[in-house]
């Protein structure tokens, strides 16, 4: 069985023009450190240059309507970019959005004409980006229970409150959130949805150094931050959806970061691994002769095969608008615990020593070690591995009469 898409003449034509576009433009040194926290401003201003390059031709969002900003192209030539943007050891976007995956995705769904032609063709075209601010010291899993409260005042809402595990660092011009407009309200029908440009007074942040993580995420991901509001005043029509019915708003960036919006990205850590063993030496041989280092070598490239092709999937049947159901939560699950497994039979082949961060001698410059570590942490952001275990099982109908749907996606 073929697993992989099949391209046309015309495809591979339009592969062979962008990939003669990134070798002309595509800036050196873009490449990711190991420890997400130490991604320099130099090195983020690269992503952000190449960002706005690719978002002027459209590859940026390629999938995105023409008319916001984005590319308006089919499936197949936006995995193309994808492939190639990967093959080079990059990301799409190259630099951490949330914007663009999920917050502009909720937009594109829930705003007015008014508010898509206002804030989404700054997002698709890179001259934006945006952080998600969700979790709370007292709501993380259970998002409904969100305390930052927003008061209408006219036409403002005034804001006040914190979020944390905020992704990413060297800041964002667009912050996009849930918070509570009804504190006596019921449970989730007291919510609203904001889009908020980050520069308005009464908004702070600071970096949670001891919780950044490493690992494979792109685009810095691993750096948390905290985020202030204090009476921070935001143009009521920044709010998307009405009012009170944020959680319905909410649907779709969770579905989105839940999984269903797919990657095409393969799991670098896996080439990593396999680079290393083939240059280490052990007993006068390389690590890739050893039976037992084989073994486990194959493990772990099943593994993260098994997680690339759900990826894919899932980006096929969400860009096709392909009807959806327990797929996204199903490659979140994989993708989680598959970090786990992944993390122990890195272990049985170099033991401690893959426990060692040093850009000198560590293996890999450092990013097995960042690998361990955000192995253990990813069981947790965009909901725990316990929690996409729950929404499989009400997609699928195990527990209630109903089968639960899908966030909305269109």
């Amino acid at each position: 069985m073929e697993f992989e898409p099949q391209y046309t003449e015309e495809q591979e034509r339009f592969r062979g023009e962008f990939a003669r576009w990134l070798d002309e433009n595509m800036p050196a040194g873009m490449e990711e450190p190991a420890e997400p926290a130490d991604l320099t401003l130099e090195q983020y201003r690269k992503q952000r240059e190449l960002g706005r390059k690719l978002g002027e031709r459209g590859w940026l969002w390629p999938t995105a309507p023409q008319e916001y900003g984005g590319g308006g192209l089919d499936v197949d030539n936006a995995i193309i970019i994808e492939e190639e943007m990967d093959a080079r050891g990059a990301y799409l976007p190259p630099y951490y959005d949330s914007g663009g995956r999920l917050g502009g995705n909720t937009v594109l769904v829930w705003g007015s004409e008014e508010q898509k032609l206002r804030l989404l063709p700054p997002i698709f075209r890179g001259e934006v980006r945006t952080w998600q601010l969700l979790s709370e010291p007292e709501a993380g899993s259970d998002l409904a229970g969100v305390r930052t409260q927003a008061v209408r005042d006219g036409d403002e809402y005034v804001i006040t409150g914190q979020k944390i595990y905020i992704g990413s660092h060297h800041g964002a011009e667009q912050l996009w959130t849930i918070v509570c407009t009804d504190p006596n309200g019921d449970r989730h029908q007291n919510l609203s949805w904001f889009m908020i440009p980050s520069d308005l007074p009464g908004i702070s942040w600071s970096p949670m150094e001891l919780l950044s993580s490493g690992g494979e995420g792109g685009a810095s991901s691993g750096v948390k931050n905290t985020v202030y509001f204090e009476d921070v005043r935001v143009p009521a029509e920044n709010r998307i959806g009405e009012e009170n019915e944020g959680w319905k708003v909410a649907s779709t960036h969770l579905e989105l970061e839940h999984g269903t919006g797919g990657r095409i990205a393969r799991n670098r850590i896996v080439d990593r691994l396999i680079a290393h063993c083939k240059e280490t030496h052990r007993d006068g041989a390389p690590l890739t002769e050893d039976p037992d280092v084989r073994e486990r070598l194959i493990d772990v490239y099943i593994d993260a095969e098994i997680g690339r092709l759900f990826g894919l999937r899932n980006y096929w049947l969400r860009h096709s608008k392909r009807p959806i159901s327990y797929e996204g939560p199903q490659l979140s699950h994989h993708r989680k615990m598959s970090g786990l497994r992944m993390g122990k039979w890195i272990n049985d082949i170099l033991g401690s020593y893959a426990l060692t961060n040093d850009e000198t001698w560590g293996p890999s410059e450092g990013h097995i070690e960042s690998h361990q570590r955000g192995s253990i942490v990813a069981v947790h952001p965009g909901a725990t591995a316990d929690i996409q275990k729950v929404i499989m099982s009400r997609r699928i109908g195990i527990g209630r009469p109903e089968r639960e749907r899908a966030g909305a996606l269109a």
